[in-house]
């Protein structure tokens, strides 16, 4: 398992049932899911990031947006979106590896790599950075804040879109976008605010892209954001093998799981799933452009240079 992998892992003990969820009914109009981590193994059998593709246009997912958390992961995200038509890459160092990096003498040598991997034509994202107050103390919190700046500084280079990471920090975290300067294009990975926040990022033109936590029962934080938020700033994403949306969490998520979470938020807008969809396709093309390169060469192994 990489360091990002343990990091953000969750105890599989804690599952009853680890089976990947059966597939949903599928979407009349397709979507992408913009934040994925098809390099981490996860459920009761270990699916080649092929079947997961396979599994997710069978049900209307047209896409993803395939996310690295350190150099291992971004060069394996980068390398095989060249090679896959179905998918983007973004790349980054991860916000809680920053301080360990940092500790080694290392980040400067992986933010360089990160840099060179953001020139490649299909990735299309720097991400997932930026801060995370939860799992990192005081201590750690000026390499988060260096490694976040290099990583804005490198989307704005490269015309590339960034995706935040932003864990109890979000005063810190628009506080540091406003001082540097946001790209264009910024999404929230992952929102996890409030109505204020939704209002801040709506101010900004930032994109808000919501996972599973938007099905969950307590979530009326982001049922309120929602509600505020303009539907052309809107993206889905999973964060798989994370955050699987109801009625199966706690089971491992999948990229072919995101109409459980369109569906759940068209039903809290109150609007008709097919035309969340087109929104939510047209915006996600807006942010990463298109899909439809041809891909440069074979597919790699997939799992050849990270162990997970």
């Amino acid at each position: 398992m990489t360091d990002s992998a343990h990091v953000r892992a969750r105890d599989a003990g804690d599952r009853k049932d680890i089976s990947f969820p059966p597939l949903p009914e599928r979407l009349a109009v397709s979507v992408y899911d913009n934040h994925t981590h098809l390099e981490i193994a996860d459920g009761d059998v270990a699916l080649d990031y092929r079947e997961h593709l396979d599994r997710a246009s069978s049900v209307g997912v047209r896409g993803v947006v395939q996310v690295g958390t350190d150099v291992a992961t971004s060069i394996w995200s980068a390398e095989t979106a060249a090679v896959e038509p179905r998918m983007l890459a973004a790349v980054a160092i991860h916000p809680n590896e920053a301080p360990v990096l940092h500790g080694s003498g290392t980040l400067d040598d992986a933010l360089a790599t990160i840099a060179e991997l953001a020139t490649r034509p299909r990735v299309r994202a720097i991400g997932e950075t930026g801060l995370d107050f939860f799992r990192t103390g005081e201590d750690g919190r000026a390499a988060q804040y260096a490694a976040f700046e290099a990583h804005i500084e490198m989307a704005k280079e490269n015309n590339l879109a960034l995706q935040i990471h932003d864990r109890d920090a979000h005063a810190e975290v628009i506080a540091t976008l406003k001082r540097v300067g946001a790209p264009e294009r910024t999404v929230f990975h992952c929102f996890s605010g409030d109505r204020e926040l939704a209002e801040i990022c709506t101010e900004n033109g930032w994109h808000m892209s919501f996972a599973g936590t938007a099905t969950f029962k307590n979530a009326a934080n982001l049922r309120d954001a929602l509600a505020v938020a303009p539907r052309s700033l809107l993206l889905i994403e999973t964060d798989a093998p994370y955050l699987t949306p109801m009625p199966y969490r706690g089971r491992p998520n999948a990229p072919y799981l995101i109409p459980h979470t369109l569906r759940s938020i068209a039903a809290t807008l109150g609007t008709d799933p097919s035309m969340l969809a087109a929104q939510i396709s047209s915006n996600t093309e807006y942010v990463y452009g298109h899909w439809d390169d041809e891909p440069v060469v074979s597919p790699p192994n997939p799992y050849e240079d990270v162990h997970v």
